[in-house]
Order: C-alpha cells, then sequence, then structure tokens
C-alpha cells in the first residue's frame, strides 16, 4: 500500500483550520484550509427571496461555487457563463446541505447567498466547501441576532462534509486530489452534528465495492465529520470573542 502525503494513517483528516471573518464586508465568512485545499466561503444576506418563494413568507439559502484560475497546477480558464455541469451540480449540493440545517420560517423573507471560492485545490473542494459554508451561514446568521433582526438563529445545527474512499485496497478518510485520481471507490458524505445524513455519494471508479466497505467508509466518515464540526465550533465560539 502507498504512503499517504504527510504520513497520515487511513482514518485521519489533513490538517484542518477555520478562519471566521476572513472576509471583512460580508456579513459571514470563513477561509477553510483542509491540507493544501483552501476555499473561501461568504454569507451574503439579502432583503426578498426568489418570486416563487415570495408567497411563502419563508427565506432562501442557496450557493455558488468557482475555482480560480490558478487554483489548480495549471491555469483553467474563468467559467464565465451559467457554469459547467460539474459546477451546477456542486452548487446544488452545497445549497442542499446548508438548507438541510435551516429553519427558512424562522429566517423570514431574507435570502443569503453563500459563495464558495476555490484559492488552491488538492482534492475535497466541494466538501470543504460545505464544512466552510456552514461556518460562514452560522456567522451570518448570527449577526442577525445580534442586531435583534431575530429572535434566535435559524441554523438549528452544524453539518460537514468529507471524502472517503478505497485506495490501493484500503478504505481511507479525506482523499486528496492524487488519492481521489487513483481511488478504486470515491465517496462524499455529508452529516449533521446529530450524525444525521443530508447526503452520500458513492461510486466505483474501478472494482464494485461490498456492504462492509461500505459500512467502513461511512464509519470513517461520521468520524471525520465529528471532527470538523468539533473545528466549526471551536472557530465560532472563538469568533465571539
Amino acid at each position: 500500500m502507498s504512503v499517504r502525503y504527510g504520513g497520515r494513517q487511513p482514518g485521519e483528516l489533513r490538517p484542518l483550520q477555520l478562519d471566521l471573518g476572513a472576509a471583512e464586508f460580508a456579513e459571514g465568512s470563513c477561509l477553510i484550509t483542509a491540507g493544501r485545499t483552501r476555499v473561501l466561503c461568504t454569507a451574503s444576506i439579502q432583503d426578498g427571496v426568489p418570486g416563487w418563494r415570495a408567497a411563502s413568507g419563508a427565506g432562501w439559502v442557496t450557493a455558488e461555487y468557482a475555482m480560480l484560475p490558478r487554483a489548480t497546477p495549471q491555469r483553467t480558464p474563468r467559467d464565465r457563463g451559467a457554469g459547467s455541469g460539474r459546477t451546477q451540480e456542486i452548487q446544488r449540493l452545497i445549497g442542499r446541505s446548508l438548507r438541510a440545517v435551516t429553519n427558512l420560517e424562522t429566517l423570514g423573507p431574507r435570502t443569503i447567498v453563500v459563495d464558495c471560492d476555490v484559492l488552491q485545490a488538492d482534492g475535497g473542494t466541494r466538501t470543504a466547501a460545505i464544512s466552510g459554508g456552514a461556518a460562514a451561514l452560522y456567522h451570518a446568521c448570527r449577526r442577525l441576532v445580534v442586531q435583534g433582526e431575530l429572535p434566535a438563529n435559524p441554523v438549528r445545527e452544524l453539518v460537514a462534509a468529507v471524502s472517503a474512499g478505497i485506495v490501493d485496497r484500503e478504505c481511507r478518510l479525506d482523499l486528496d486530489y492524487a488519492e481521489d485520481s487513483a481511488a478504486s471507490v470515491d465517496m462524499n458524505v455529508v452529516a449533521t452534528a446529530s450524525g444525521r445524513f443530508v447526503e452520500v455519494q458513492g461510486t466505483a471508479e474501478g472494482q464494485p465495492f461490498s456492504r462492509s466497505e461500505l459500512d467502513e467508509l461511512l464509519d470513517l466518515a461520521l468520524a471525520g465529520i465529528r471532527r470538523i464540526i468539533a473545528a466549526q465550533d471551536e472557530a465560532l465560539r472563538a469568533g465571539t470573542r
């Protein structure tokens, strides 16, 4: 079996850091660093909701995702249109994950747009975007509470995401790009602080995988998500001081 970059154990996360308030002008923001992957997540509060939602009286949370041209070893042209199919799929995933833990009725007639911009990519950009985006969303909603515009934070609990996969016949957590490219099974897992799943995306890139391997991957992912949520909570607590 190949040695992991940095000598990580199979169930070990990459070095993780969440810097709250990284974008001065955004209502909420978080710069998340997972190994060599870095994503800046900002949450912007806007009055009003999409027209199709206006009659509900409830709010809306949506997300946008983009990768800077030199986030990767070779320059990638800017996506100036509606976004590639991959980009749109990731945006929908982020939005679903954040809405799953948000009381939209409590939020009221507001829209919160969470922008996730990949500054550097070394695998796991969508999962990092969800984890950083959740911290940015909570940060923004906390401002509404402090300002007296909401009685309580509409984010019911934190949510986070991580990748897992089978590389060299070994189940591993939090794959970097080299591992993801070589994985025979690739999985992204999104779950809440209470341990409930929001989404599980798993694909056999090579050999099909067994039920026992699926269970092992899910166990690795849930353990990793607990550690990520602890880091989110720590960053949010530090941000109150």
